[in-house]
């Protein structure tokens, strides 16, 4: 089991930014891939960046040269930066992780919100 602790979400103006912060803990491969997905009102949920142990890292389009996510393998936290944001990224954003080499979609965090006021 991988337990899931989210924080750094709120209530920022257009432009603005934001640092999202999620720390796995319990059992787990050293192989994995940590990220986050966000889910808005209405619409499904959706990849916004992920980042595996071993640092490669995929990011949705909308995201390229705003966001970005790193992580710290001592500490098994991975971090979502978001600079310039935009009332289109307003959502409920889910921490995830997931063992490599292991079906399913591992394990989510509570999500924590991120509004953009225009």
């Amino acid at each position: 089991q991988v337990q899931l602790a989210e924080s750094g979400g709120g209530l920022v103006q257009t432009g603005g930014s934001l640092r999202l912060s999620c720390a796995a803990s319990g059992t787990f491969f050293r192989s994995n891939v940590m990220g986050w997905y966000r889910q808005a009102p209405g619409k499904e949920r959706e990849l916004v960046a992920v980042i595996s142990s071993a640092g490669s890292t995929n990011y949705t389009p909308s995201v390229k040269g705003r966001f970005t996510i790193s992580r710290d393998n001592a500490k098994t936290t991975v971090y979502l930066q978001m600079n310039n944001l935009k009332p289109e990224d307003t959502a409920v954003y889910y921490c995830n992780f997931r063992n490599l080499y292991v079906a399913g979609d591992g394990y989510w965090g509570q999500g924590t919100q991120v509004a953009i006021s225009s």
